[in-house]
This record gives C-alpha cells, structure tokens and sequence, in this order.
C-alpha cells in the first residue's frame, strides 16, 4: 500500500531528491563562490563588503560578544562545521574506514604526504618572509567538491576509490584541526580557557553517566565553544572536541532490536482496524514503542550527525564561501598572481598534494604496508590524488587565520580558487577517461 503524500510533500519531492543526492552539495558550494566572485565585482561591490561588516551582539549588558557578520560566521558557524567534522572522525575511529591500522594506514600516510609536501613547497617559495606563516594553507583538502566531482565523473568509478578519496579527507581534515589548534590560535587566556575546559569535562562525564539527551550536548557545547573563543584557543576547535564526547554506542543490541520490532510489528497488524484516519489506542501505543526502541538502536552520534548535516552542506558552507570567496577580478587578475603568496598556494595544492598522496601511497604499496583498494588502479590514484588539491574550504578558512594583511589574504585567495579549479578540472577528467575505459 503506497504512503498518502501531502501537497506539500509532493512540492517539497524534488527538494529533498536534489538534496540527498551525493554531489549536491558541492554544486551548490560552487555556486556560492561564483555568486559571491559576481556579487563582488558588479556595481554592487561595495553592499558585498557592508553586508559581512554588519555588527551583530550576543549577550547582555556589559558582557555581550559583539562581532560583524563575518566574524560570526567564521568562528561561530564554522564552529559547527568543524562540530560536523568531529563527528565524522568519531565514527570513522569507532566503525568507518579509520578503525584499524589495516584499513587506515593507506589514507592516513596518504593525507600526510598530502599535508607535508604541500607545506614544505610554500615554505620554500615564501622562507625568510612575513608570508610564511600561511604554510598550512595548501594542507587541506575539500571533500565536498572532491567526492561532488568523483560522483559525476562516472558511476564506473569503483567505489573503493570513494572510500579511499573521503577517508584521505578525513584524516587531511584531522590534520588541518591540529595545526589550527597548534599554530593558529592566538594568545592564551587561561581563565575563559579552564571554564571551557570545565565545560567539557562535564560533557565527558555526562558521556560516561549515560546521558543520550541532544539538548545536554549542546547547552554545555555552547559553554564550550564560548570558553574556547574567550581563550585565544580557535573556537572552531571547541567544535572538534565537543564532537568527541557524543556518545557513539546503541543501549539495545541490533538483534534484539530486530526482534522487538517483529514483535511490536504482529501486535500492530492483530489489533483490529478502526477503519478510520486515527489508529486505536492500542496501536498508537505500539507506535510510541517502536519510536522508544528505534531511539534506543541509535547512537546519539549518527542521530546529530544525520541532523545537522543538511544545514552544514546547504546553509553554513554555501555563507562561508559566500563571506569569504569573493575576490575582484580585473584585467591584472593573472599578472596579480605573480606574488610569492599566490604562487606558493598553487604550486602547493596543484604540485604538492599530487606529489605527497601518490609518493607517499606508492611507497606504502611497494613496501607492502598496504595495498591499492579493491578494483582501484594506479590511473585511480592518480585522480584521486590530483583532486586532494582542491583546497577551498579549509584553505580560505586558514589564509583568514594565517593572515592579519588583507593584501595577503587576497594573494592567498587568488591561488586557492585558481588551484582549486585546476585541480577539479584536471583531476575530473582523469577519472572521468578512467572510468570510460573501464566499461
């Protein structure tokens, strides 16, 4: 018997469709960046730059956070993205491709060379410079356009090679986490820093207690995230941490589940129905049952992970692009990327991470540490290892922290965005011919 679907769930049906197809959210990233490129270059260049100076406070009194909007959206929105990136880690640790040393080593020595070629690369160009710094630039890759590009690059593509590509860029992801955590936090202030460090310990033991309630993670999270923020400690690193306290387990066994629900299942069908648009009361409490023991099947983690998710790829990544992608392109646009800063971010991402993934795989491979996924090939590998360099997201994230000159941040952006369009570009067609000689 099919499902009685409502107006607006027949309006809403192509929504939903497009939103849960894999390469979506890529898409509509990508279109962020081209309307932010546009917005910022159209008569209307100057309200770009006014919209993200809007001052926004938070709090009462004396004691309000008071930022403009780019600065809310940087290291408070993020806060949840990078939340969102914890608990993918937590998961891939506990059950996912990062769970052994058998099944991670590849990816993690992978991500590594990704991180430390690329690294040494801008380095070098920029050395005995105030550009320096912004050597964690190139580190990062974006596994949102990543995989958007290996999803529409052919369904031919094994997908052992997806796993591979999502779980380079989880480890890349961790990572870019510690160096933010390490190299691009600002002064310390011990006092906000303990109270967000009490903020925790309470919801590790909340954790260790038993406490599955959403609500308890994010209020305390929130105290968390204010801590960290107050602290010079990143605050999109208390998202990380907070992302690690979730509790990750099921409180009933997946058999017994089962088992209950075939049970609740017989007990429905043997009530007798009322031939009406409202279920018995006997029904009605079977159905409270089952959404008791489905609660109970799930883990607290998956449960926010599924949740947030949509808002994260279709809200919070789409307005950090759009607060942080925009850069004025003029008839100098390509003499203006002859600066040591643009330059070091290109060759880092183009030259660095395609050297770093495929180098530091194939000695894994040859040593016998590891071998290739299952039905990869090394043409596999090598498109893989050409998208790591599309660096956008965490690039753009980085070249704000790296960075106090605007000019810099600039020069930074120009060679994320060239780099990263070269990267998708090249590294699409690659598996894109890959996957045509593979039918």
């Amino acid at each position: 018997m099919a499902i009685h679907k409502s107006p607006i769930d027949v309006l809403l049906q192509p929504v939903n469709r497009f939103i849960h197809q894999e390469h979506t959210s890529g898409i509509v990233l990508f279109a962020s960046v081209i309307l932010a490129i546009i917005w910022v270059n159209s008569p209307f260049q100057e309200s770009y730059h006014h919209v993200w100076d809007i001052n926004f406070s938070f709090g009462f009194g004396g004691d309000a956070l008071s930022h403009p909007l780019h600065i809310w959206i940087n290291d408070g929105l993020m806060a949840v993205f990078f939340f969102v990136i914890g608990l993918e880690l937590k998961r891939e640790f506990m059950g996912g491709e990062l769970s052994s040393v058998s099944k991670a080593s590849l990816p993690m020595v992978a991500a590594l060379g990704g991180m430390l070629v690329p690294a040494f690369i801008y380095f070098i160009i920029n050395r005995n410079t105030e550009a320096a710094h912004g050597w964690g630039i190139p580190m990062a890759t974006d596994i949102a356009f990543a995989l958007a590009l290996v999803s529409v690059a052919g369904k031919h593509i094994p997908s052992s090679v997806k796993v591979f590509l999502s779980a380079l860029a989880v480890a890349d992801d961790l990572g870019a986490v510690l160096v933010i955590a390490f190299f691009y936090s600002s002064n310390l202030h011990f006092i906000p820093l303990l109270i967000g460090a009490g903020f925790l310990l309470v919801l590790v033991a909340g954790n260790a207690l038993g406490i599955r309630r959403t609500g308890f993670y994010i209020i305390i999270g929130f105290g968390v995230w204010v801590g960290f923020l107050l602290s010079g400690v990143h605050a999109t690193i208390a998202g990380v941490l907070v992302a690690f306290t979730i509790p990750a387990r099921t409180i009933i066994d997946e058999r017994v589940y089962s088992a209950k629900l075939r049970q609740l299942a017989d007990d429905f069908d043997k009530e007798i129905p009322n031939n009406s648009t409202l279920t018995t009361p006997l029904q009605h409490e079977t159905i409270e049952h089952i959404k008791m023991l489905s609660l109970a099947a799930q883990t607290p983690l998956q449960k926010i992970e599924y949740a947030l998710h949509p808002w994260v790829a279709f809200v919070i990544m789409p307005l950090f692009a759009l607060a942080n992608a925009g850069i004025i392109i003029g008839a100098d646009f390509f003499s203006a990327l002859i600066n040591p800063v643009s330059i070091g971010v290109i060759a880092g991402l183009l030259i660095g991470k395609f050297v770093g993934v495929l180098l530091f795989t194939w000695l894994m491979v040859k040593t016998g540490m590891a071998v290739l996924p299952q039905h990869a090939t090394w043409r596999h590998i090598v498109g893989v290892a050409t998208l790591a360099g599309i660096g956008f997201t965490m690039s753009l994230f980085v070249s704000a922290l790296a960075f106090k000159d605007q000019i810099m941040i600039d020069e930074a952006k120009y060679g994320i965005l060239l780099a990263s369009l070269l990267a998708g570009s090249i590294g699409y067609i690659i598996l894109k011919r890959t996957s045509a000689n593979a039918r």
